[in-house]
């Protein structure tokens, strides 16, 4: 019996995700995503767990998207709970935040904010301030500033940019974290308070400013 059109050609697409060649999981991915196939989504979750091609895995990502969300979240769901793998939670929260779904908001648990990977929590920072509801960012703020002074620059400033884009309710946080006895978290408060206030500047910039202020203390920004 031969089998039909449209069933031939999703096998040459997962065949086509498979495949050892980089371009070709590629060109896969984007006719998966240009012609959605509820059937392959699966597949395109699993694929992104394990691709080693970031760009490949943008457009996994992408394709994901261009399916209706309600076909998509619960799988993107089950990676982030029960994945062991980094990458798997990682690219998980990086495409619920691009599907912009808040039914996905409970799944952005404390755990996944203060993931000890640095790419899973900053993935989880990035879909937290995409999906929280109003009445929550407060809360939200609250957890990413036990975060300041955490990790190197891309962290420091991924952290940053998350705070900021809550938006007023991190005021509180901020104060109370440029007064931390740790002068890491001191720096990088001062340093995100800059940027709140002037989102042109250089976050190196900033973090060297903020340095100078631990280091000299308050009144050395009256100078």
């Amino acid at each position: 019996m031969t089998m039909p059109k449209e069933d031939m050609k999703a096998v040459r697409l997962l065949q086509g995700l498979e495949n050892g060649s980089a371009s070709v999981r590629l060109q896969a991915a984007l006719a998966i995503g240009t012609n959605p196939d509820p059937r392959l989504v699966d597949k395109l979750v699993e694929r992104c767990a394990v691709e080693p091609e970031f760009y490949v895995r943008d457009a996994l990502t992408w394709a994901l998207t261009r399916h209706s969300p309600s076909m998509v979240i619960a799988g993107l769901i089950d990676e982030i709970r029960e994945s062991e793998h980094a990458q798997a939670r990682s690219q998980a929260l990086h495409t619920l935040s691009k599907i912009g779904d808040r039914r996905a908001w409970p799944a952005i648990t404390r755990e996944l904010l203060t993931d000890a990977d640095d790419e899973v929590a900053r993935s989880a920072w990035r879909a937290a301030v995409v999906l929280v509801p109003e009445g929550e960012k407060a809360e939200l703020a609250g957890v990413l500033a036990t975060q300041f002074g955490r990790g190197e620059r891309a962290t420091r400033l991924s952290l940053s940019r998350a705070l900021i884009g809550l938006g007023k309710v991190i005021s509180p946080v901020l104060r109370a974290a440029t007064a931390d006895p740790d002068p890491r978290v001191r720096q990088h408060a001062i340093a995100t308070e800059r940027l709140s206030r002037d989102p042109d500047a250089e976050f190196d910039f900033a973090i060297e400013e903020a340095k100078r202020i631990v280091l000299l203390g308050p009144e050395s920004q009256e100078r």
